[in-house]
């Protein structure tokens, strides 16, 4: 990362201190060279790439479903309850780190089943790391499962059955893969059911897909919320509408760069959703592929785009206005959190 200015320094500064929630992380996008590496030698899994630094030259993506391929092969070396435990712990103690307080963590079954691996195992290793750091650091977690858009529907119907003797561990579900050509409306009988089992959801739209994904999961799905979001404003009647509704949007701006949404941070919409009063929150998405974990990317809007201190603020408060964390803490979150 670029030499701060005086002005960037003091908003990184800002920014390391701020408390805030992640919203929008996938468990095996965190997935870091190294541990890959560890992983795959403790199970025996031989890797198409020499070392280190030959894996990280193959993160030039080109498009999301260059990425997808990548990330799908990598999490082939998880394999026991314990790599989930490494996988997600490492995780935690960066997103600590970066004083979040709270996680509401993505994860997708379906990858790991399909490999043989049982629910159960995933599941365990998992929880058991979101335990361990809400006693140890006091940093609540939410545990979302994530159902592959690009599978049949039938697919999700079966994951979510095996899911069902852990129901008491899940917060909610949610929806990614590719979006392009697998629309909201592909899933309404799947989510309609889930919600009737209690769980909120969630789903990735107006990222890859257009605008019209993104009113699919609201009159659709029901979403409370909206991953990504950011070709919304391709939309002006959305846009007024997702203001009026106040719905939170769990924008990744590495990810977008990353992933050619946009072709540079300077040409990032943050600052103009902002600006116009959407409910957006900064996350990292995949940031072992993407190049940053939470604090990296807010540090990376704040040298590319004209955010100030009051924006850090905003969008800081808005990650735990828009979490599933009860309401008291929402009222006065900066109230609530604060350095040990």
């Amino acid at each position: 990362m670029m030499t701060p200015s005086l002005s960037q320094a003091s908003l990184f500064n800002l920014i390391d201190q701020l408390p805030k929630a992640e919203l929008h992380v996938h468990i095996e996008g965190t997935l870091e060279p190294e541990l890959l590496f560890e992983l795959a030698k403790r199970n025996q899994i031989t890797l198409p790439y020499a070392d280190i630094d030959a894996l990280r030259a193959a993160y030039d993506f080109q498009h999301l479903q260059s990425f997808l391929d990548l990330y799908y092969a990598g999490a082939a070396v998880l394999c026991s309850e314990q790599d989930f435990f490494d996988l997600t712990w490492a995780y935690l103690s960066r997103a600590h780190a970066d004083h979040v307080v709270h996680a509401e963590i993505f994860f997708d079954p379906q990858t790991h089943t399909a490999r043989g691996i049982p629910f159960e195992t995933v599941y365990n290793g998992i929880s058991r790391a979101l335990k361990q750091a809400q006693y140890q650091w006091g940093l609540t977690s939410k545990l979302i499962l994530c159902f592959l858009r690009h599978l049949p529907e039938q697919d999700g119907f079966e994951a979510l059955q095996q899911a069902m003797p852990y129901l008491a561990g899940l917060d909610g579900v949610g929806l990614d893969s590719s979006e392009a050509g697998h629309p909201p409306h592909k899933f309404i009988r799947l989510f309609e059911h889930c919600r009737s089992l209690g769980l909120p959801v969630v789903a990735h739209a107006g990222e890859e897909g257009p605008p019209d994904y993104v009113t699919e999961a609201l009159d659709l799905l029901h979403c409370q919320r909206i991953d990504h979001g950011v070709r919304s404003l391709e939309d002006p009647l959305l846009v007024q509408r997702l203001i009026a509704q106040a719905v939170p949007l769990t924008v990744c701006p590495l990810s977008n760069i990353r992933l050619k949404v946009f072709n540079t941070m300077s040409d990032h919409p943050l600052k103009t959703m902002l600006n116009l009063g959407l409910k957006v929150t900064i996350n990292s998405d995949d940031p072992a592929y993407f190049g940053g974990y939470i604090n990296d990317n807010f540090k990376a809007c704040v040298a590319a785009l004209p955010l100030t201190m009051h924006d850090i603020i905003t969008l800081a408060r808005n990650s735990i206005y828009a979490s599933w964390l009860p309401d008291n803490i929402k009222k006065n979150p900066f109230a609530t959190y604060s350095r040990p």
